[in-house]
């Protein structure tokens, strides 16, 4: 059992608080993940939006968890000495920290960002920089996933990274099904850009049925007039809107999925790199491991080693 422990501070972010609640504490999780809310004092402890949240366990909690979240809080000053010492007692025992949205500036209060490239919501971005000058601040990404410190970017972008680490744990699969009970995109790429101007977890709308028609047929070489074609608007129309409504491209979109399906690909089967690719549409291997590369910081290879956890005789089909 992985256990997940969430550090609220006053006054703590309620949504970003229910993001790792919602991935890693519902009751659908509870063969995979045991959660925890804890604070320096248990007890209430104030939000941003006028209300009290319950934080039943106290900083001991931290010395026990595998994952600790650290959710954004406001105003933006440093945690006291004894919870910064907590953190990085913690961090020290092998546990992974994550922060959502300005939940990065408590991280970088205890020094668990000192050397490393980190993100926080863009508006607060500066500020990180300016009073943390050794952290390397991304203020372009929605999340960054360095050696056992992971970042998150404003809000919803805490959604993507929980689970991004869901994906590492627990497999493309388990990732998938959360993000659909939640009703979000199952990935997003952690470089994507958080400077958009409506961004929405998964097309909806006009896009859904496109959408979906695409993802049946990740093998051929699908351009933004099949989309368009299929969704029956004109093609530069149809790429302005769907990158009003997503945040993203119609082909970034489109090679994000053929992405995805290829993970789950190198997880669960023998497939060949040669054979995955062109299931995916990712073209030839030296073009799918370029994207692969680019996208995952990874070789095919590599991640199927470490999701199998041993070498497979591969199947030609």
């Amino acid at each position: 059992m992985h256990r997940v422990v969430a550090l609220a501070l006053p006054d703590v972010v309620a949504f970003d608080l229910a993001i790792p609640a919602q991935v890693f504490g519902h009751e659908d999780e509870r063969q995979l993940y045991s959660f925890v809310v804890c604070a320096a004092v248990p007890g209430l402890v104030p939000t941003t939006t006028g209300y009290a949240i319950h934080a039943a366990a106290g900083l001991e909690a931290l010395q026990s968890a595998d994952t600790i979240v650290v959710p954004g809080f406001s105003p933006l000053t440093d945690p006291p000495s004894h919870v910064c010492e907590a953190l990085r007692k913690a961090a020290g025992n092998g546990a992974r920290v994550v922060s959502v949205c300005t939940g990065a500036f408590a991280l970088a209060a205890a020094g668990l960002l000192d050397g490393k490239r980190a993100t926080t919501h863009w508006r607060n971005a500066e500020r990180l920089q300016t009073l943390h000058p050794q952290v390397d601040v991304d203020a372009g990404v929605l999340y960054i996933d360095d050696d056992g410190v992971s970042t998150s970017a404003g809000v919803a972008a805490g959604i993507d990274l929980c689970l991004h680490l869901v994906r590492r744990d627990h497999g493309t699969e388990a990732a998938n099904r959360i993000a659909r009970r939640m009703v979000v995109a199952p990935h997003r790429e952690g470089g994507q850009a958080q400077f958009i101007e409506r961004p929405v977890a998964a097309p909806l709308g006009h896009f859904a049925a496109t959408c979906s028609w695409a993802r049946q047929h990740l093998a051929e070489p699908l351009t933004v007039i099949d989309l368009a074609g299929h969704a029956g608007w004109a093609p530069s129309s149809f790429a302005r809107k769907f990158l009003a409504e997503t945040g993203t491209t119609p082909l970034r979109w489109l090679t994000g999925q053929r992405l995805a399906e290829a993970c789950r690909l190198l997880e669960t089967t023998d497939l060949t790199v040669q054979a995955v690719a062109a299931r995916t549409g990712l073209g030839t291997s030296a073009n799918f491991r370029l994207h692969f590369l680019r996208e995952l910081n990874t070789t095919p290879s590599s991640y199927r080693q470490l999701y199998q956890g041993r070498n497979r005789r591969m199947t030609r089909v």
